[in-house]
C-alpha cells in the first residue's frame, strides 16, 4: 500500500509541475504524424508560450496549418521561424510551398531560392521551384530545375510530365514528346499525359495514326477533352 501510495504522488507531482517544452514538441510532432493537426497546433502553441524563440516549433506550427489549408497562418507561423533563425532551410521551403498553394508564384520562386541557397542537395526544391517556375512561363530556368529534379531520380513520371509542358511552352515540340513518351512509360494511368502527347503529335508533326491511338487512350482514361480531338481528326 505504502508502495502505490508513492506512485500516486509520484504522477501528482509531474501533474503539477505540467510537460516539460520537449515533451510538448513530442506530442506536438506525434499529433502531426497521426494527422491530429488542429491538436498538434494547441501542443506547439504551448511551446511557444514557454519559450516564444522556438524555431521549430514555429515550423512545425506550420505545417500543422499548411496540412488543413490554412495557408495565410502558415505563412505567417513559417515567417516567425525565419525570424528566429534564417539559417535553416525547412522555413523558408515550407513557406515556399504556401505561396505556390496561393499561387503566389513569385514569391514561392524567391523562397525556394533561399532554400535552396541554404540546402543545394534537397531535391524537392527544384521541383517546386521548377513548378512555381513554369506556372510564371520561365520554361527555361523550369527545365533546369525539372532536370536537377530527374538527375537524381529519373523515374518520376511526374517531373518528366512538367518538363514536357515546359518545353513546349518554350516551343520545343520534340523533347516536349519524348518526355510525355518518358512521362507514360513510367505512368500508364496519366491521362493528361497521352492527351498532350497525341495533340502535340498531330499538331506539330502531323503524326495522325500515332496521335489518335494516344488521344484514344485518354479518353479510355477519363479525359474528356480528347473527344472533340478524335471527333474532329480522328473518324475514318
Amino acid at each position: 500500500m505504502k508502495h502505490i501510495f508513492l506512485g500516486i504522488l509520484t504522477i501528482i507531482l509531474m501533474a503539477g509541475c505540467g510537460a516539460s517544452e520537449q515533451e510538448l514538441f513530442d506530442e506536438g510532432v506525434k499529433s502531426l504524424e497521426s494527422g491530429d493537426f488542429s491538436k498538434a497546433v494547441e501542443y506547439f502553441d504551448r511551446v511557444i508560450e514557454k519559450n516564444e524563440s522556438n524555431t521549430s516549433a514555429h515550423n512545425a506550427r506550420g505545417v500543422a496549418f499548411f496540412q488543413q489549408g490554412k495557408f495565410d497562418e502558415a505563412i505567417v507561423a513559417f515567417t516567425n521561424s525565419i525570424r528566429i533563425d534564417s539559417t535553416s532551410y525547412k522555413p523558408f521551403f515550407n513557406r515556399g510551398n504556401a505561396y505556390l498553394e496561393k499561387k503566389a508564384f513569385k514569391e514561392a520562386v524567391r523562397d525556394y531560392n533561399y532554400a535552396n541557397g541554404l540546402d543545394p542537395q534537397q531535391t524537392d526544391i527544384y521541383y517546386n521551384r521548377g513548378l512555381a517556375l513554369l506556372a510564371t512561363e520561365d520554361y527555361e530556368d523550369a527545365i533546369i530545375d525539372f532536370d536537377q529534379a530527374l538527375q537524381i531520380n529519373p523515374n518520376q513520371g511526374l517531373v518528366h510530365f512538367n518538363k514536357a509542358k515546359a518545353q513546349l511552352g518554350n516551343n520545343d515540340p520534340l523533347g516536349g514528346i519524348q518526355s510525355l513518351i518518358n512521362t507514360v512509360n513510367l505512368d500508364a494511368e496519366n491521362a493528361a499525359a497521352y492527351y498532350l502527347l497525341g495533340v502535340t503529335q498531330m499538331s506539330a508533326l502531323s503524326q495522325k495514326e500515332e496521335g489518335c491511338a494516344n488521344l484514344k487512350m485518354a479518353l479510355s482514361l477519363g479525359y474528356a477533352d480528347a473527344q472533340t480531338w478524335i471527333d474532329d481528326f480522328c473518324q475514318e
